[in-house]
């Protein structure tokens, strides 16, 4: 087995992949140090998600705001929805509790993504964010940071990016 480097990686490009790849993970960083990474992996996953998406691709469609913002907006709304109606069936047994958590987390997944391809707001971290909050516990001041995450990777990105590569 052979290992396959990029082409376009080369010893002058390496300070901008790096750059990039080490941006994605400050950004992370910081918004693991906000939310409880303990407890909400499933939100902070999607948001790891999206910085890749937005360093290693900034100039693709799905990196721009219309599909980060709008997706994670969608994402929210549909996991909110979902969770709010597992929740209200109040089904007793573990067992049974399980299986409609599991029922409406696929829900949120599908609703959450028919939502953003009608709406041309495709980002698929946000529907892992929709099945994140159907799966998690969570307040307004989680919806709060990651909506806030959101926008400031995807601000990030639109500052420095004269400065980036397409890397994939």
């Amino acid at each position: 087995m052979t290992l396959d480097v990029d082409r376009h990686f080369r010893r002058e490009n390496f300070k901008r992949y790096a750059l990039q790849c080490g941006l994605a993970g400050f950004v992370v960083l910081i918004l693991l140090l906000i939310l409880d990474a303990v407890t909400q992996t499933v939100l902070i996953a999607a948001l790891g998600a999206s910085a890749f998406i937005a360093f290693a691709v900034p100039r693709s469609l799905h990196s721009g705001p219309r599909h980060m913002i709008g997706g994670y907006a969608i994402g929210m709304l549909t996991g909110c929805l979902m969770a709010t109606l597992e929740s209200a069936m109040n089904i007793q047994g573990a067992g049974a509790a399980h299986a409609v958590m599991v029922i409406f987390g696929a829900m949120a997944i599908s609703f959450a993504m028919f939502t953003m391809v009608v709406t041309r707001t495709e980002h698929p971290p946000a529907a892992a964010l929709a099945l994140g909050l159907v799966l998690n516990e969570w307040d307004l001041l989680t919806l709060a940071v990651v909506m806030a995450g959101i926008v400031a990777l995807s601000l990030i990105k639109r500052l420095i990016l004269p400065m980036l590569l397409d890397l994939i």
